[in-house]
């Protein structure tokens, strides 16, 4: 495989800067400015996997899902997850192509639909826990309660639908992604986490509904890939401690051992930069060499070392 492969997620969320910008040109504007930095990245050496969140995007589709349910067959969450992959994969293709055409860079970018192995005992399916869809008041989520759904306050931002979120323990398509990265595609895998499959007890792989946290598919895809980084792109410049109080403290890096250490003081949300946090701690416990957490428009700067969170062991 080639040299200085990094894993780069970045956010379901990227793609919807508001509530008035949640329409397909909005999303597309989105992505085309964070393939914009990611081009800057591919154009300095680094063989580039990305992954993607869908939280808001399979949101819309089960939404969508409801309403026609009296007109159409309504789509399993699974389903969901896949059709996401697909029209945010080209989204990435579709700007990476124009965006690689501009700097007069011989690349191709390539979608992969993922799967992610799941166990079908994990106790996630019990205890639904990871958000899905746009933010609600608490009134309108409190009305789709009575339907049946569970719904939870997200880290001050509204009220958010959560679905169970099962831990990954393969990935599926790994190493058709190893080929493509080999022949020197750009590759967008593990959307929205992966597709959440389980094993039957004949050992075929079935779809289950559920929603797998993006991050750690990410962590769980740069270890299977051998990556050299796993880079978290999110909201953020840097993860900071003391978050929105007068005494926030915004970190260049942490080790493993600080990074558990703030974990325990409870200083990451929960649904937001928790996961994040976690999934670079794993990578790096599972042998990689180093993590980083910034937003879009500060990779380049990043990766020279000027800003962004380095996690190191």
């Amino acid at each position: 495989m080639a040299d200085k492969v990094a894993v780069v997620a970045v956010g379901g969320n990227a793609l919807v800067k508001d509530n008035s910008k949640q329409a397909i040109p909005d999303q597309y504007a989105a992505a085309s400015e964070t393939m914009g930095y990611v081009a800057d990245m591919i154009a300095a050496g680094w063989n580039v996997v990305l992954t993607h969140g869908n939280g808001p995007q399979v949101g819309f589709t089960l939404r969508r899902s409801e309403l026609a349910a009296a007109q159409v067959p309504p789509m399993p969450l699974d389903y969901g997850g896949a059709e996401t992959q697909g029209w945010i994969g080209y989204m990435f293709q579709k700007a990476l192509h124009n965006e690689f055409k501009r700097r007069g860079m011989q690349k191709q970018a390539a979608t992969v639909v993922t799967q992610c192995l799941v166990d079908r005992q994990d106790p996630a399916f019990s205890k639904p826990t990871k958000p899905i869809g746009s933010f609600l008041d608490e009134a309108t989520a409190k009305e789709r309660m009575q339907e049946g759904k569970t719904f939870v306050e997200d880290a001050g931002r509204g009220w958010r639908e959560v679905v169970a979120s099962p831990q990954p323990q393969a990935i599926i398509e790994a190493p058709a992604i190893k080929e493509l990265i080999a022949a020197g595609m750009t590759v967008i895998a593990v959307g929205g986490g992966g597709i959440p499959v389980i094993e039957n007890e004949a050992g075929d792989l079935v779809g289950t509904a559920a929603v797998i946290d993006k991050d750690f598919a990410s962590s769980l895809l740069a270890k299977e890939l051998g990556a050299d980084l796993l880079l978290i792109s999110t909201a953020v410049e840097k993860v900071a401690v003391n978050f929105n109080t007068p005494e926030q403290r915004d970190l260049d890096e942490m080790t493993i051992a600080e990074a558990e250490q703030y974990i325990q003081g409870g200083q990451f949300a929960p649904g937001s930069m928790l996961p994040k946090v976690q999934a670079c701690i794993r990578f790096l416990k599972n042998g990689g060499k180093q993590a980083l957490i910034t937003d879009p428009p500060n990779l380049k700067r990043a990766l020279a070392g000027e800003t962004g969170t380095w996690i190191r062991p």
